[in-house]
């Protein structure tokens, strides 16, 4: 990415102040038994897996609370106590500041939202759990979109549009392919939709740590054209999509909370997926959409 641009970590500040000189180091002076830090060895990627295939059960196990009357605070309680008691760690809790182990972003906030137990979920409302746990060093990423109890056309419409995006993200995996392929297969089609990408925040290298080598874009740019998927590269894809304009805006207050800036509804789902000889295999599927053999499996909707 560019020396001036938002570093991809979420910290707010600009490249060259943030990652970038890490970044480097890693490119540039990996040890020689690692010839590519992109690339995971074999090891790494079975790592890979075990945390993804634990975040799959967490999303499982929190999906029945998920519902009217409960709070938010109350699923961050039980992500965390869940992860813990496994004996693993979850990932959000002080990351950059960050004060609890999960994100629970309801109707208009795009992501980042904090957990309260003043923030009650209603009938109608949409609501994205981003759930990211270390297990043994290594870090798995997955979120999706819930509704809570009926929900009216334009949050069904949203939802599925974004899960579908998800899909056609994830499909456009390949080795050989250039990593734009990802938002090429998603903007095209949300735009036609009527809906818009968020740009500002973006899908990201994994493993050993949170954030990772490259930024993974879901709107077209020209910023990721160099690089070209390999075998044993892993990565989120994450698409925040909105129902009205694609920008957005951050609570002065908190920090962390970003909502969209037309007060419109926003939805997101997230995978985290290994790049393999033939395609791609995504590591953080759940229980459920495997038993389904889905990608996603979303409530109502046939995605």
């Amino acid at each position: 990415m560019k020396r001036n641009e938002l570093c991809w970590c979420g910290s707010g500040k600009k490249y060259k102040r943030c990652h970038m000189q890490e970044d480097m180091k890693k490119v540039h002076g990996a040890p020689p038994d690692s010839p590519d830090p992109m690339v995971k060895t074999p090891a790494e990627i079975e790592g890979m897996r075990r945390a993804g295939a634990f975040n799959g059960r967490l999303m499982d196990y929190v999906r029945s609370f998920v519902k009217a009357g409960t709070d938010t605070d109350t699923i961050n309680k039980l992500v965390h106590e869940y992860t813990v008691g496994h004996g693993h760690t979850p990932a959000p809790l002080g990351y950059h500041g960050f004060p609890k182990s999960v994100c629970t972003s309801i109707n208009e906030v795009v992501c980042h939202g904090i957990p309260s137990p003043h923030e009650i979920l209603k009938e109608g409302d949409i609501v994205n759990v981003d759930i990211t746990t270390i297990v043994d060093g290594f870090h798995g990423d997955s979120s999706e979109t819930f509704f809570v109890g009926p929900a009216s056309s334009d949050a069904r419409r949203l939802v599925e549009v974004t899960a579908r995006a998800l899909q056609r993200g994830v499909r456009a995996v390949k080795p050989g392919a250039h990593l734009r392929a990802v938002a090429e297969a998603i903007e095209p089609y949300v735009n036609s939709q009527g809906c818009s990408v968020v740009r500002q925040y973006t899908g990201h290298g994994i493993g050993r740590k949170f954030h990772e080598h490259f930024t993974v874009y879901h709107h077209i740019s020209p910023d990721c054209d160099a690089i070209v998927l390999k075998p044993g590269m892993t990565l989120t894809i994450e698409p925040m999509i909105n129902l009205g304009g694609y920008r957005v805006v951050t609570d002065i207050d908190d920090g962390w909370t970003v909502r969209t800036k037309d007060g419109s509804l926003s939805a997101q789902f997230e995978h985290t997926v290994l790049v393999t000889e033939t395609g791609v295999e995504v590591l953080t599927l759940t229980p459920s959409q495997i038993a389904a053999g889905a990608l996603l499996v979303v409530e109502g909707l046939d995605v």
